[in-house]
């Protein structure tokens, strides 16, 4: 993982996308483990918004997440939350953002879900400041479908379509960059997550 690269896509345009953050084996350990963990029905229905205004709203997102524990890192976990650890000390020294932690999930997109155009901070919290997506896709086309359509910042009716096959991670702004997630016609699996200030 080239950091400098990635702080530099941060700073020039609020995102950046690389291929090289783990190890193909380290890749493959998560695309197994969210795969039985989906398998075993551990996965709950996604929502949006926090706390009292927490809504399921399949229209506008329809996908369904498992939360990590920090406490109970499986090996896999360990070996990715030791790559995002080491991305948020760089991003720390170099851009002064006071990230202090990180949260994330496995999310599975089932064939025809979505998650309409939206920011990833919410309305009325600032915790969230870089989110961070490893996808988890092993043989998947194009035509698959399912892409990250990030917008450009400057002009809305700009975009960049993110192909979402095993290994591609991507991180943005979470105050600024507009995304959404398109259908796909297989099961999606992602990591996604944030970097955090403190409350």
């Amino acid at each position: 993982m080239n950091t400098t690269v990635i702080i530099d896509d941060l700073v020039r345009r609020g995102w950046s996308a690389c291929e090289d953050l783990l190890p193909v084996h380290s890749v493959l350990a998560l695309v197994n483990e969210a795969t039985e963990l989906w398998r075993d029905e551990r996965f709950t229905p996604a929502g949006i918004g926090r706390g009292q205004e927490f809504k399921i709203r399949p229209e506008i997102r329809s996908d369904h997440v498992w939360w990590w524990n920090v406490e109970e890192l499986s090996p896999a976990q360990k070996t990715y939350w030791d790559a995002i650890e080491d991305l948020r000390r760089k991003l720390n020294e170099e851009l002064f953002l006071n990230l202090r932690d990180f949260e994330t999930h496995y999310a599975v997109y089932p064939p025809g879900s979505l998650y309409k155009k939206h920011v990833d901070q919410f309305q009325t919290a600032s915790q969230r400041v870089i989110s961070c997506i490893l996808y988890l896709n092993a043989s998947w086309q194009k035509e698959d479908g399912g892409q990250l359509r990030i917008y450009d910042p400057e002009t809305s009716e700009s975009f960049t379509d993110v192909f979402p096959g095993a290994g591609t991670f991507t991180c943005f702004r979470s105050d600024t960059i507009n995304h959404e997630v398109l259908p796909a016609t297989r099961e999606r699996f992602s990591l996604t997550g944030w970097l955090r200030r403190a409350a």
